[in-house]
């Protein structure tokens, strides 16, 4: 899936394992750059890592029949992170005629639950206008 491959993705250092409409991992490392004021991995990034991949995983599954949006995000961080390399696991809950649920769970590399979410997007059907170029 090329739309993985760069932009904000890339931004987040992740390097997906496993991409299928039932499964999508993904590994990071986290940076000093990915880091709040107090030295902990800011939020936004879990939020950010618990969408892409559960988008990702949407958008396997609906394939040529139309394009997912996140609706919504719901990211509860349990544990502190400072360093070393994460791993996220999406998964479907729900998958309907017009929308989609996905859990994320977030891992550090003791196993360690530090991030989980849930993000519920809508399916829209080929012509909607939704992936248009931007104007202007």
């Amino acid at each position: 899936m090329d739309e993985t491959a760069g932009g904000f993705v890339a931004l987040l250092g992740l390097v997906f394992d496993e991409l299928s409409g039932e499964r999508v991992t993904a590994r990071w490392t986290v940076r000093p750059e990915l880091l709040q004021p107090y030295g902990v991995l800011h939020g936004g990034v879990h939020c950010a890592v618990v969408e892409t991949l559960a988008s990702v995983g949407a958008a396997l599954w609906l394939g040529e029949s139309g394009q997912v949006v996140g609706v919504s995000n719901h990211t509860d961080f349990l544990r502190a992170v400072r360093e070393g390399e994460l791993v996220a696991e999406a998964s479907p809950i729900h998958r309907g005629r017009s929308q989609q649920l996905w859990l994320v769970e977030i891992v550090d590399a003791g196993r360690r639950l530090v991030a989980r979410g849930q993000v519920r997007l809508q399916n829209l059907p080929v012509g909607s206008g939704v992936g248009r170029p931007a104007v202007g």
